[in-house]
């Protein structure tokens, strides 16, 4: 190291040519928030000089185009874009997201710790530099069924794995709240260091305290005074826009220039769909500016705010020593991509990755359902004088709590719709049965094993036999999406790692996604993203009311119904 260190010294001293130099650029500086007209100068794939430079191997004259730094999603599940990592990288890095803090909790709680291990030993081979934070919630509550647990003893080795940095979002804010001896030693694994957070509608003392335990941050703000009073608590807040979670537009105004340095842009879910014809983080920045958000602002809060808070010392800039993560392009306001390069590689260009990728998951990743044997009798449900129901908020993933009478079950023609949760880990049998109220279908049945965050399989349908039919799919698939109508399965998209991701490429993945949304659509459903709103009906830590294989929760309370 201590040679390339000279070299690197020699290079930015105009010395010794770099290896590769933009010339003609004008630099995003994401310190002074100015643009800067300059050449960049990069040497071992980390950047020696901004400024005058004019020797290299390797000379691209940009002719004026911008060189930002690489974006960061600082908070994400890469299980919900339901690709494999490699396909992942490729659809991301394509779009200029180069470096992602990523919680594995979707997979861990599928098949525990080993889907960590393979993610990291994945990413080793990728233009990506990939960080995970150790899931703080495997299962997230004692109110639904996991493939796996992680113990405060999992946590801490976990929490020293090369490539982990800290521990992901708290959802158990109840456990924090009341002291739970198990939530609080997973907190202190972490020695002091960063602990993400989860606390949608807490504040108040409530929030003093959640906070006070050593919670760094927060992404589950839905509302601009939540939002206020948690970074007046000291929390950094990550404002989420993915493909359910939609609060950009709503938490703006929160960034001024008083508060933008505490303020990051994440995406948390994002579909695959969304990926290929929005992007990623370059979605997010580009929706602020559109929304008014000075553009270098933006691109603060997709690159240094974020590297800044999770200590990575050496990306989220152009700057003398940081690495040569870089986009190349045409305009600040629509974030027009042209290149993208990793440590000083070229690694996309147009919207399409350059790098090829290798490898598979293993085989113990891939045999993941465990269902025990059910008859269509099982999904019958008792009603009684108020029934509760979950009614779907378009756009956000909190529901309402409703209670109404019914004197049949499904009332399609008050949108009342079955739900059930099928358990799909341990064969135990349980399933959750409930009511919801907003997908709109009049026939046939929805079923996904992706299910947030246990991912049982969850179906919505207007008949039992149809549940029944789509649940069966899902199973025989080995985990994925389908649709139902009149017993016979219209669309299905197969998920075999884990339940949760395809092993197919991005562009096939979408195709399939599109079929499974397009059969909804011609059973009834209205919601632009049904699955995806399906997947969070069964997540008993975002409010107001869930179902889990063990029933009905009342998420205010914490408790089952």
């Amino acid at each position: 190291m201590t040679d390339e260190l000279r070299r690197r010294i020699r290079v930015a001293r105009g010395e010794e040519p770099a290896d590769l130099l933009f010339r003609n650029a004008r630099v995003v500086n994401v310190f002074n928030g100015e643009i800067e007209d300059a050449s960049v100068a990069v040497c071992d794939g980390v950047i020696a000089g901004v400024g005058d430079y004019e020797k290299a191997q390797e000379i691209i004259d940009l002719r004026g185009a911008y060189i930002i730094p690489g974006f960061i999603d600082g908070h994400t599940h890469i299980e919900s874009s339901m690709l494999d990592i490699r396909q992942y990288a490729r659809a991301v890095v394509a779009r200029g997201t180069t470096g992602l803090v990523t919680d594995l909790h979707e997979l861990t709680n599928v098949v525990g710790i080993d889907g960590i291990k393979y993610i990291l030993n994945a990413a080793k081979t990728l233009p990506l530099d990939l960080h995970v934070m150790a899931p703080s919630c495997v299962p997230a509550t004692h109110l639904e069924t996991s493939g796996a647990t992680l113990t405060a003893e999992d946590v801490a080795r976990v929490l020293r794995m090369p490539g982990v940095i800290g521990l992901g979002e708290m959802m158990n804010f109840p456990g924090v709240l009341f002291g739970d001896t198990g939530v609080l030693d997973k907190i202190e694994a972490t020695g002091g260091g960063i602990v993400d957070g989860h606390a949608p509608g807490l504040g108040g003392k409530d929030l003093n305290a959640y906070a006070g335990a050593g919670i760094s941050s927060d992404h589950e703000s839905t509302r601009i005074e939540e939002a206020r009073e948690k970074l007046a608590r000291g929390l950094h807040i990550m404002i989420r826009e993915g493909s359910t979670e939609k609060n950009l537009a709503d938490l703006l105004p929160l960034v001024t220039p008083q508060t933008s340095r505490r303020c990051m842009f994440v995406v948390d879910d994002r579909s695959c769909a969304d990926l290929k014809r929005d992007g990623d983080m370059d979605a997010i920045v580009r929706k602020a500016v559109k929304l008014g958000l000075e553009p270098v602002t933006a691109i603060q809060l997709a690159t240094i705010n974020l590297a800044e808070y999770f200590g990575m010392r050496w990306v989220g800039a152009v700057a003398p020593g940081y690495r040569a993560n870089l986009l190349v392009g045409d305009d600040l306001e629509q974030i027009n991509i042209r290149q993208v390069y990793c440590g000083g590689k070229l690694a996309a260009e147009n919207g399409e990755a350059l790098f090829a990728t290798r490898g598979k998951a293993p085989a113990k990743l891939c045999r993941t359902m465990n269902v025990k044997p059910f008859g269509v009798a099982d999904l019958a449900m008792d009603l009684v004088e108020l029934m509760p129901v979950i009614e779907v908020i378009p756009g956000q993933i909190v529901t309402r709590y409703l209670k109404e009478t019914l004197d049949v079950v499904p009332d399609l023609e008050r949108e009342m719709l079955k739900i059930v949760v099928v358990e799909r880990h341990k064969a135990t049998g349980n399933i959750g049965k409930g009511l919801v109220k907003g997908f709109g279908m009049t026939r046939g049945a929805l079923a996904s094993s992706v299910a947030h965050d246990s991912h049982n399989i969850v179906a919505v349908g207007a008949s039992d036999e149809d549940i029944y039919a789509a649940v069966n799919e899902v199973i025989r698939m080995g985990g994925g999406l389908a649709v139902v109508a009149g017993g016979e399965v219209s669309a299905r998209l197969p998920l075999p790692i884990a339940g949760l991701m395809s092993d197919q490429p991005l562009d096939k993945v979408v195709a399939a996604l599109e079929r499974v949304e397009s059969a909804a659509r011609d059973i009834g459903v209205k919601l632009p993203a049904p699955f995806a709103a399906l997947s969070f009906l069964a997540l008993p830590v975002i409010p107001e009311l869930k179902l889990t294989d063990l029933g009905m929760v009342d998420v205010g309370a914490f408790k089952l119904i």
